[in-house]
């Protein structure tokens, strides 16, 4: 039997035939292969929806129960032209395959159906039958807005039947779990077409979960020595030129232009250019070093529509960002400085991780900065200082950044997804590009050595993984409404107000809630996911005593106001995830 990923890409291709058959006049884009299953595109003038999912399958499953054989052949290029002369996004990857000096053209042949491709295949449609569709999205031509919207259609695909069940319960638990649907349910943010995609509006309480994320990470740079700094979003031209970005990473960036001046700008991808002007704006010594910035502020890159998801992938964005500029002699105590940071956080958080040392690609030595010796040199200091810890970390080639080696932390959450957050980059390119120096105690300039680093990352990447790692039922110290208090009826008013004042005065959120009947907003509170509802009647009242609901406990328990309060600001403080009583 083929492996399943052969399965997978043959399967793309028997979704095509089915589509053709129900639709003879699709025209077909591409069909990979997927981590879990695959997909297709195509160009319909009819819209598909998920309706037509079970039509679309069984006549998937009559192909592979008809048995057709998968046999490659080679194309003239001009054979191929006049094969796919009504398929015009195949005669678009033919040109591209003959501007590569491709001298035949391979495709597969299933029954009638013919299909660029290099295969490999399954040699039988009917090793192909464990698989389920589930999605219909739109995907623009070659990830570009500027080109026409496809309708793709996704499908899993397993070895065994038990194994797509417990992907599909897999994928059920996930749906229930997207942050963008939690995010509209728990009214934290929102995406506007008139502001754009992957541009998002966050609401008071999604502004208040988003400034506890960005507090704890302030919290931390300053613990070890870093101090904040404000860098503009918009920058000429040139820094980019000198920083490389213009050189390695400018499709990803937005360019601005001005009324007033022919002068190019752009939008910043990153901080770290900025940071080397703070740094370089007055002579520095090497007892000043090590100088440390950090900075919160947004940045903008321009992604691919099809690769925006919610918040974890977005063009508006920010980073508890810092850069610090220190001696080799310094290098190993702001590593080791750093980890504390991060693992205090993840520990914070209740996030296990593993580390992955991030290494530049030997074979693409083009899409990096600077020469060999420099980047052996900063992976060799990176690999040692993990192994000097006896720091467990696996080696990844290729996902270095553009200018040095990397740390990543990779973090698993519920569904044991992993999420990369955290990371730590040596930098011995960008100083030297600017010209950075310090005057060492001979009275000679040296170049610093330029650490990048990020705590969680992204505050918007890491709120869309905690919406989803704790299903919206957020820890406590973060909850954004973390009480609501409901007095039965309108008599019990004033006594709700002054516990609502008390619990303010503490720096708790907490909202008083007195609309509708008190079921119903138990259940608004519950949908919600407040930790904690308080409950106001007569017994309470008189006794003095606060009848609380605990979220996701049956049980009611009373306490006293001054009990609750100093419960609930030792847990604030503490950052834990819940009360204890």
């Amino acid at each position: 039997m083929a492996d399943i990923s052969t399965i997978r890409h043959s399967l793309a291709h028997i979704l095509a035939m089915a589509v053709l058959r129900l639709w003879p006049n699709a025209k077909l884009a591409f069909g990979p292969a997927t981590e879990d299953g695959f997909y297709y595109d195509f160009d319909l003038q009819e819209k598909i929806s998920e309706k037509d999912l079970p039509k679309i399958e069984a006549e998937m499953q009559k192909i592979i129960q008809e048995g057709h054989s998968f046999i490659q052949d080679f194309l003239s290029p001009q054979k191929a032209r006049e094969v796919f002369k009504n398929q015009p996004y195949k005669l678009n990857q033919i040109e591209k395959l003959i501007n590569e000096s491709e001298k035949q053209i391979s495709v597969y042949k299933t029954a009638d159906f013919l299909d660029l491709c290099k295969g490999p295949h399954v040699k039988n449609t009917k090793e192909c039958g464990v698989f389920k569709l589930i999605q219909v999205a739109g995907a623009y031509w070659l990830g570009s807005e500027k080109n026409p919207m496809l309708q793709r259609i996704y499908g899993v695909a397993f070895a065994t039947k038990e194994e797509l069940e417990d992907h599909l319960k897999f994928l059920r638990e996930a749906k229930s779990r997207d942050h963008r649907r939690l995010g509209t349910t728990m009214g934290l943010f929102f995406f506007s077409d008139l502001v754009g995609p992957g541009l998002p509006l966050y609401t008071p309480l999604g502004s208040r979960l988003r400034n506890s994320i960005v507090a704890l990470s302030r919290q931390l740079r300053e613990e070890i020595g870093y101090q904040e700094v404000i860098t503009p979003q918009i920058n000429k031209i040139d820094l980019f030129q000198i920083s490389g970005h213009l050189e390695k990473y400018e499709e990803n960036m937005f360019q601005v232009s001005s009324h007033y001046s022919q002068k190019e700008y752009f939008l910043k991808p990153m901080n770290c250019p900025q940071h080397i002007q703070i740094y370089a704006s007055t002579q520095r010594s090497y007892k000043e070093l090590p100088i440390r910035l950090a900075d919160f502020g947004f940045l903008y890159r321009d992604e691919k529509m099809g690769e925006l998801l919610g918040l974890a992938r977005l063009r508006a964005f920010s980073q508890d960002d810092g850069h610090c500029f220190c001696r080799p002699d310094q290098l190993e105590e702001e590593f080791s400085k750093l980890f504390y940071a991060i693992d205090k956080a993840m520990q914070i958080y209740g996030f296990s991780y593993r580390l992955r040392l991030s290494l530049r690609d030997p074979k693409k030595k083009e899409e990096y900065l600077g020469d060999s010796a420099l980047w052996q040199q900063a992976e060799g200091l990176m690999r040692k200082l993990l192994k000097d810890r006896n720091i467990n970390f696996t080696e990844a080639a290729g996902e270095a950044a553009f200018y040095g080696p990397k740390v990543d932390l990779i973090v698993k959450d519920s569904l044991k997804r992993e999420w990369q957050l955290s990371t730590i980059q040596i930098d011995f390119n960008m100083p030297k590009r600017f010209g950075i120096y310090y005057v060492d105690e001979n009275a000679k300039k040296q170049t610093p050595i330029m650490i990048h680093s990020a705590i969680v990352g992204s505050p918007e990447r890491l709120m869309a993984m905690l919406l989803e790692h704790y299903a919206g039922s957020l820890p406590f110290w973060l909850s954004p409404i973390q009480m609501v208090v409901l007095p039965v009826s309108e008599k019990f008013l004033p006594f709700a107000q002054k516990v609502l004042s008390s619990l303010q005065k503490e720096g708790l959120f907490v909202e008083l809630w007195q609309e509708n009947s008190l079921s119903r907003r138990i259940r608004q509170a519950e949908m919600l996911k407040i930790p904690i509802m308080i409950v106001l009647g007569e017994r309470e009242e008189k006794a003095s005593l606060l009848n609380l609901r605990i979220r996701d406990n049956k049980e009611q328990l009373e306490i006293s106001l001054q009990q609750f309060i100093k419960k609930a600001k030792e847990a604030l403080i503490k950052r834990e995830k819940s009360l204890t009583f």
